[in-house]
């Protein structure tokens, strides 16, 4: 109701409407009875016909509040179902990535488009609906019993049981819907994630494998549809036999009557079309309530989901136009699970325009070390401060701005190579683009693109080599001129020469700006001013390339380790 709240004279709109076809709907019966039991048996023609155009005029009015009815409950519903759908996804947008590491992607995708898509059906199928349908029963037993108090209770004698099965078919197929929406969510998930992993399924021979498992949770799906089926199956049958026992014990007695004269022929009539009428929107009534059931289960998962506040706080103020690039880390402790630590006591300082470059096995620590400085995750103990400020105190958007991360993996949208630069930032020109796409070597392999900026990416950039995404998130982290700069493994992925043209855009990048470096090919980090060797969360050494090798420790174990051919010979 919240998000009715802005729509609120369409709402009230709705509920005349859904009141006035309720009416409407329930006129006519007892418009034909008068005719019946008055006009007909007077031979009063005049009145007759006159009855017969109030009749057409019913019809004509409640044919079209019936449309409006059904056109503005569907748009009632969709506006809201945008609006609920672009605040979940803004909701997801700022949730902490400790959430999406034990969330499948595909329960979120289940949660944005198919859960929100059910309210729709509430608001234009079932809500309104229901309430018309409730109104409807409520103005017909109101004309049944001003027309006979004896026909309405004999006509109402199957409604108990009626209730009863319909009760029973409620709650069966709400346990069915519930299992349905869960196949659903699994199903998007393992969709999702397979897809995704394609190239691994096919390198492992897979397919097959994978193919069984996805039966599996298809059949499961099926067979949550089909009990729902059953059960449908099962009560409409037992409604419609219901209702024709209710018309049948209706003109049995009303025969009596009529044969007594205590039953007019007009009554006789409207009682047997409101037996129809009354007990339509009864059998509607469960398929709403399904509709509702429905929603009910999806509205539990969605609030969940937006109740959960698994944000990093943004309590900073801190706005400062530019950043000089100090880091320091003083006895940090971090655990991505409550006591498992991941890093344990890191304690170093970082000079504005300083290369610090981190080492280590993998599991060591050094991708935790990135994460945290860009506020991904918070810390357990200790202080991170840049320029002297702890983080927090810092507004999240501003401290991201002015960090720039490229990645080992990256992560290309579908869309041009402009929408992959600016990430949809218009006060990024195409001058700005050029500029850093000249200082970190791009622009020739950009240009040779058809359409240039406008070249079409594919899906996670798939029609580019290694290299050519790599420089794109160089220019991608240049374009916002960033005071610190955090390479991940930047050229692990890419063959030598590749690595050359790589290694000359990392210097352009890292000119003048506090670096963070972290690479498992220690050739390219031996200009470094400082290199950091991690285990397991821990610093062992902490030096220049040189002094660490005189040291004799970890350092020099891996050099030895990456160079003992070269050592060798």
């Amino acid at each position: 109701m919240v998000y009715v709240r802005p729509y609120r004279r369409i709402f009230y709109l709705l509920v005349f409407l859904t009141v006035a076809t309720a009416v409407l709907g329930t006129l006519r019966p007892f418009l034909i009875q008068q005719m019946v039991d008055v006009t007909i048996e007077q031979n009063d023609w005049v009145g007759l016909n006159r009855g017969f155009g109030i009749l057409l005029v019913l019809l004509v009015a409640h044919a079209f509040v019936s449309y409006l009815q059904t056109y503005f409950g569907g748009w009632l519903g969709q506006y809201i179902v945008r609006d609920i759908r672009v605040d979940l996804y803004k909701h997801i947008l700022n949730l902490r990535l400790k959430f999406f590491d034990r969330t499948p992607i595909g329960v979120l995708v289940t949660r944005n488009i198919s859960d929100v898509e059910t309210l729709s059906d509430v608001f234009s199928e079932g809500l309104a609906a229901m309430i018309g349908d409730i109104l409807q029963i409520v103005f017909i037993m109101a004309f049944m019993f001003y027309i006979d108090w004896r026909l309405t209770l004999v006509s109402l004698s199957v409604i108990p049981p009626l209730l009863f099965s319909t009760y029973v078919f409620k709650e069966k197929v709400k346990k069915s819907f519930q299992e349905v929406r869960t196949a659903v969510a699994s199903l998007n998930a393992f969709v999702q994630e397979h897809l995704t992993g394609m190239n691994v399924v096919q390198i492992f021979n897979n397919e097959q494998r994978e193919y069984r498992k996805f039966q599996a949770l298809n059949q499961e799906h099926t067979r949550a549809n089909i009990r729902s089926v059953l059960y449908y199956s099962i009560y409409f049958p037992v409604a419609e036999v219901l209702a024709a026992v209710g018309v049948g014990l209706l003109v049995w007695y009303a025969a009596q009557g009529q044969i007594e004269g205590t039953i007019s022929k007009g009554a006789l009539i409207a009682f047997i079309m409101y037996n129809a009428l009354f007990f339509r929107p009864i059998r509607q009534i469960a398929d709403r309530f399904n509709t509702l059931q429905l929603g009910l289960v999806s509205t539990e998962r969605l609030l969940k989901l937006l109740d959960s506040q698994e944000f990093v706080p943004n309590n900073g103020t801190l706005a400062p136009a530019t950043l000089r690039g100090e880091v320091e880390f003083e006895n940090v402790w971090f655990a991505y699970n409550d006591e498992e630590w991941v890093l344990r006591d890191i304690s170093f300082r970082v000079e504005p325009g300083q290369t610090v470059a981190f080492v280590g096995a993998t599991g060591a620590g050094k991708t935790s070390i990135i994460n945290l400085l860009s506020r991904f995750y918070d810390i357990n103990k200790g202080h991170i401060r840049i320029d002297g400020q702890d983080l927090p105190a810092y507004d999240l958007s501003v401290l991201r701005r002015h960090i720039g991360v490229v990645l080992q993996d990256v992560f290309l949208f579908a869309g041009t190579i402009r929408d992959n630069i600016t990430l949809g930032h218009e006060d990024i020109t195409d001058t700005q683009i050029w500029e850093a796409a000249d200082l970190v070597g791009a622009r020739r392999f950009i240009e040779r693109l058809p359409g240039s900026l406008d070249y079409p990416v594919m899906e996670r950039g798939a029609t580019l080599s290694v290299g050519q995404r790599q420089l794109i998130s160089f220019v991608r982290a240049m374009v916002y001129q960033p005071a610190i700069i955090i390479l991940d493994e930047a050229t692990s992925s890419v063959d030598s020469e590749t690595e050359e043209l790589i290694q000359e855009a990392i210097e352009k990048l890292m000119q003048g700006r506090t670096a963070l470096v972290i690479a498992h090919r220690l050739s390219t980090i031996q200009k470094a001013d400082r290199i950091i060797v991690l285990d397991r969360g821990e610093i062992k050494e902490s030096g220049r390339h040189e002094e660490l090798l005189r040291q004799d420790g970890y350092y020099r174990q891996l050099y030895q380790m990456q160079y003992k051919d070269v050592l060798a010979g």
